[in-house]
């Protein structure tokens, strides 16, 4: 007897995504909830939990196909359950990939040899269980997974592990180069060296998340009226406060205080003499709202993601600084949840931690406005006229001209450098 595994409910409005790839391979055993393949959806990656013990069965889709919400994709033997559950405990089945193969499954060894990677120890199969994001860099670098050791819960492998491996791999691939390949052989892959005067070309698949983030961005410049308007903020008050409290802010809340709820707070401040900003436009009605969802823009593995921190308004420093972490963590880990990324109402996009001084935005619709963070850098400013030098920080508001007037945008940016310029004004709602 077989059971179906259909494509989970993906979340509100997502009706297909994209195969990423198989974790098991037909004939392999598989225990209940163990995720036996990976969907790649619009904004995050997602596991396919095996319904039932057993055995791999009939793999009704191949990787890269696009399948939509409800669709069968696999079948699960339940007949082989028993001897799978059997042939687990004495040869664990491994997911790690072969460096030698390029990217092949590691078939299930004997209890001699995984006894000597694991070092005998109970519970390291766990660290096999590898994330989404986790499993693209082993298949990036072509890494033997069960000969990294894992620093997670349980001993299982971190985005950090395998990259220092991956370090570790090319270090000494560099101390020790391979052999010159013979003269009648070609390049392996459009990453090996080239050959004098040689032209190359590699077609990529676009994922189905840069797909449709290209998208959207389109979108919506064809849709929104989109203008930018610019201001800078000398940030010393903002360094000085958070250098002074920090440590007494990590031994009372356990987390560390960066500068991100500094501007959540100076924006949430400066909305509430511009509500425009934190509005929309639907049809020929403009929705203002009494509370703002702050879209904070995060790096992932697969790309840009935007999880959104709930009812700003009414969170302090602590609960901003702690969501914000949680959300850095598992967006690396791929677990982010889709109702965690929809939603916002106003987005905060903080290009400066990878050094941009100057940008340009794009309104992440339906909203009507984003925030640009740049980097900070001491520039010459005259104060009490004096020529000094400050950490300045350069603002950059994009928004919808349709529902933004240049007057409301210029006086948004003006209340969050007031406020960060002088952050008593955060505490006094001035």
């Amino acid at each position: 007897m077989a059971t179906e595994v259909k494509v989970p409910t993906l979340g509100e409005s997502i009706t297909e995504a994209t195969l990423g790839q198989w974790l098991k391979k037909p004939g392999e055993a598989v225990k209940a909830d163990e995720p036996i393949a990976s969907l790649e959806t619009d904004k995050v990656a997602v596991d396919v939990p095996s319904p039932v013990a057993g055995v791999m069965g009939e793999q009704l889709a191949a990787e890269g196909d696009n399948v939509e919400v409800g669709a069968v994709i696999a079948r699960i033997e339940e007949s082989g359950a028993a001897a799978g559950a059997g042939a687990s405990a004495s040869a664990p089945t491994e997911i790690p990939v072969n460096p030698a193969g390029a990217g092949e499954n590691i078939e299930a060894r004997g209890d001699a040899e995984a006894a000597e990677d694991h070092g005998g120890e109970e519970g390291d199969a766990h660290h096999l269980t590898l994330s989404p994001s986790v499993r693209r860099i082993v298949l990036e670098h072509h890494l033997d997974p069960s000969r990294i050791k894992g620093t997670g819960k349980d001993g299982r492998l971190t985005k950090d592990d395998v990259l220092a491996a991956a370090k570790l791999q090319k270090a000494e691939a560099s101390a020790a180069p391979p052999p010159p390949p013979p003269p009648s052989a070609a390049p392996a892959s459009f990453s090996a060296p080239a050959v004098a005067g040689e032209r190359r070309e590699e077609r990529v698949r676009m994922t189905r998340l840069r797909q449709t983030v290209a998208r959207r961005l389109k979108e919506a410049q064809n849709t929104a009226a989109m203008l930018t308007t610019f201001n800078d903020v000398d940030m010393t008050a903002v360094m000085e406060a958070r250098s002074r409290y920090k440590d007494l802010f990590d031994k009372k809340h356990g987390i560390r205080l960066g500068f991100m709820s500094f501007f959540v707070k100076a924006a949430v401040l400066a909305g509430r003499d511009v509500p425009a900003v934190n509005a929309s436009i639907e049809g020929d009605e403009i929705v203002y709202r009494d509370y703002v969802d702050v879209s904070v823009a995060v790096s992932a593995p697969q790309g840009l993601v935007v999880p959104v921190i709930r009812n700003a308004h009414v969170l302090g420093f602590a609960e901003i600084e702690k969501t914000i972490a949680d959300f850095g963590r598992r967006a690396k880990d791929g677990t982010l949840k889709m109702e965690e990324m929809q939603g916002g109402t106003f987005t905060i996009s903080n290009g400066g931690v990878f050094g941009s001084l100057l940008s340009t935005p794009i309104i992440n619709p339906p909203q009507s406005a984003v925030l640009g963070m740049h980097r900070i850098e001491e520039r010459p400013v005259v104060k009490d006229g004096q020529i000094v030098a400050r950490p300045m920080m350069y603002l950059a508001l994009s928004y919808d001209h349709r529902l933004i007037d240049g007057r409301e945008a210029v006086t948004f940016l003006v209340r969050m450098k007031e406020a960060l310029e002088d952050p008593v004004r955060l505490l006094i709602d001035l």
